[in-house]
């Protein structure tokens, strides 16, 4: 009996994966519809994929990778 609830289980939690791995595929197309208006509209969406990306890291992080940066780039004459 506990191998039928067992696989009955299996079952539900892999259609439940399923059903997010479309929602996410469907997110990302979303995704990248607006990152296609906003180049069409003349912005960079290399720069708007870097500034999503740096308003997810928390202050500091920010700031360390920043700081890091700018040490790199002192280091290869860039500065």
């Amino acid at each position: 009996m506990s191998d039928n609830i067992s696989a009955e289980q299996l079952r539900l939690l892999i259609e439940r994966i399923e059903r997010l791995e479309e929602e996410k595929k469907a997110m990302a197309d979303d995704i990248k519809d607006v990152y296609a208006e906003a180049k069409a509209t003349g912005f960079d969406t290399k720069t708007m994929r870097t500034i999503v990306r740096l308003r997810k890291m928390e202050k500091h992080h920010r700031d360390e990778a920043e700081m890091l940066l700018e040490t790199y780039k002192a280091a290869l004459g860039l500065a």
